[in-house]
């Protein structure tokens, strides 16, 4: 049996990673993972997230026993495993040995429209808790060490066009697209993360990819505080979208 195609899918939060992690599940030859180094952060870090003891009862609290999960077999004959990554996760002492080892992509989306949604949800936000920094940290990593840019979308194009840009993203994986990747059952999965209740409302609703309502900055009004972390945050957004797809 060949080995399969095992995709790390690097993101920060209040983007549609979970939306893509259905889409990917929608596929039948593709088994998916949720935020698998969330309790690791959360052990080493003492952060202070909802539902913060289930999360870090729920998953490995080391590192280096979620990289064996990585690498290691897939259920039930599938060839093919997204991992569903948030860059932030990835703090100094997480080693990054293992990511030669799959195929990395990134998902991005304007900073001032992730601040905008992140206090909806968790009232006080830092540069470091949207994950840009490190997302940019990875994206050059990877980039050094290919030759060459990653695949990288960001999420208002796959709400705007589903087909398209998630056509070019499998192209640029090496895997077939498949229509499968549009449409799936509302409702939980058993492949979410325990935190699910805390974060995952709308997309429990959703059976596909929605039009975005507005564009990303210009409907976007921030508060000072915020105001400056999205402008810290844009040089390093910047020097990724200039890659995508």
């Amino acid at each position: 049996m060949s080995e399969p195609v095992r995709i790390a899918m690097w993101s920060g939060p209040r983007n549609i990673s979970t939306a893509m992690m259905r889409s990917f599940g929608a596929r039948p030859d593709t088994h998916v993972v949720d935020e698998p180094f969330y309790a690791a952060y959360l052990a080493a870090t003492g952060s202070d997230h909802p539902m913060r003891d289930e999360v870090i009862a729920s998953q490995p609290n080391d590192w280096r026993d979620v990289v064996t999960g990585l690498l290691g077999p897939l259920p039930g004959g599938k060839s093919i495993f997204y991992q569903k990554h948030m860059t932030h996760h990835m703090i100094a002492s997480v080693g990054r040995d293992w990511m030669p080892l799959v195929r990395n992509a990134f998902l991005i989306r304007d900073p001032r429209a992730v601040l905008a949604s992140y206090v909806m949800k968790r009232s006080e936000v830092t540069l470091a808790d949207i994950g840009i920094v490190q997302q940019h940290e990875l994206f050059d990593a990877v980039a050094d060490r290919n030759g060459a840019a990653p695949p990288v979308v960001e999420g208002v194009d796959v709400m705007r066009d589903p087909a398209t840009t998630l056509g070019k993203l499998c192209a640029a994986l090496g895997i077939n697209y498949s229509d499968a990747m549009l449409r799936w059952p509302a409702g939980r999965r058993a492949t979410d993360g325990v935190w699910a209740p805390a974060w995952y409302n709308a997309v429990e609703q959703s059976t596909g990819f929605e039009q975005p309502k507005t564009t990303e900055r210009s409907a976007i009004e921030l508060p000072d505080d915020l105001e400056r972390i999205a402008e810290a945050a844009r040089p390093h957004y910047e020097a990724i979208v200039r890659y995508k797809l």
